[in-house]
């Protein structure tokens, strides 16, 4: 992805666009954002003072789901009333409610709609396997370094702190209804054996929310476990049921009675209403991959004077960019002001010598 722009490996304050999506930097190295660190989907919830997880939250299945089943559901009825509207045409020459059952149960209709479903139970199972054999990417802060199993079985990889590529892509996504804004935070963990990245990819609200999800990780990783946003337990997970009638509740109260039945009653009774959460919750609760036992091993915490060190590099440009924040500039502010120093550097060398050349 950075191979267009650049000739060297990304660091933090780079840019680039690519396809109509323009991508900004983080890391390397990981410089503190000025966001509240905060994860709105809690993907860090094994953590310690050793080590975090960071997996795939319920509120991706509950989505995931309910789409499927809702276009599952749309396809039928589309199929269903098109049936009807056909045996009503037909109703002078055949009786109507034979002629419909007889079109909506045609081989060809039915082998159609049971297809699609097939098809859909595969993508989404295809989709549950992938999570169940790749473990979370653990974030180990005493050796200050990253593991990551491409999948079960596979050798663990290690890559430093430092060394992590994070990137915020913000672009548009076109659905049948609308231009919608799309962010996601992208995770890049190199193989410093083959090359090859592997991406971590988390879709998120905003832009400031996917800066936030980094930060979470940041503070953990500098500051400690207790840096960590705390998890409200009295607030309902995404993706659960709670959060389903949470949300209904919500709609009401702020909608007429009219729109409540046809903009969420409906559709929602038509993707499912709270199987998909039900759905969700199975596969979170499913066995995951384990780590093998290099990584237990390296996940074992250090004697304090064992802990790896912040490089003097990311000590000293932590400190600047603290003293930026605090005259009232933005992360965005200090990387431009960065990539103006060259510039004016350049253009004063310039004037030097054209007053030598004069």
């Amino acid at each position: 992805m950075f191979d267009s722009k650049y000739d060297r490996l990304p660091k933090a304050g780079d840019s680039e666009t690519k396809s109509g999506v323009d991508f900004i930097y983080l890391s390397p190295k990981p410089l503190p954002t000025g966001a509240p660190p905060f994860s709105s989907r809690d993907l860090h919830r094994e953590s310690n003072d050793v080590y975090l997880d960071f997996a795939v939250g319920r509120g991706n299945f509950e989505f995931m789901a309910r789409a499927g089943i809702g276009s599952v559901v749309f396809i039928a009825l589309f199929f269903l009333f098109t049936s009807g509207f056909g045996a009503w045409l037909r109703r002078d020459i055949q009786p109507f409610l034979t002629t419909w059952v007889e079109i909506f149960t045609n081989t060809y209709v039915q082998g159609f709609i049971w297809t699609l479903f097939i098809v859909y139970i595969f993508i989404f199972f295809l989709a549950v396997r992938r999570v169940s054999i790749h473990p979370p990417i653990r974030f180990n802060r005493h050796r200050r370094e990253v593991a990551f199993v491409p999948q079960k079985g596979d050798s663990p990889c290690y890559v430093a702190w430092e060394s992590v590529i994070t990137c915020v892509s913000s672009g548009q996504l076109i659905t049948q209804y609308a231009v919608l804004p799309e962010h996601k935070l992208m995770i890049g963990l190199r193989d410093t054996n083959t090359g090859n990245v592997l991406w971590s990819t988390i879709s998120t609200g905003s832009f400031n929310l996917a800066v936030s999800e980094w930060e979470a990780i940041r503070t953990y990783m500098e500051e400690g476990p207790s840096m960590l946003p705390a998890q409200n337990t009295d607030d309902p997970e995404e993706g659960s049921v709670a959060f389903f009638h949470l949300c209904r509740r919500s709609y009401r109260a702020e909608n007429s009675l009219l729109r409540y039945i046809s903009g969420f009653l409906v559709i929602q009774f038509l993707s499912g209403w709270t199987v998909p959460c039900h759905i969700s919750r199975w596969v979170n609760t499913r066995p995951k991959a384990g780590f093998p036992r290099d990584v237990l091993e390296w996940s074992k915490p250090l004697q304090l004077n064992q802990q790896i060190k912040p490089s003097e590099d990311l000590l000293h440009e932590t400190a600047e960019i603290r003293k930026f924040f605090s005259k009232g500039k933005t992360l965005l502010d200090y990387f431009r002001s960065k990539s103006l120093i060259p510039e004016k550097q350049s253009s004063t060398r310039g004037t030097e010598e054209e007053r030598r050349t004069d």
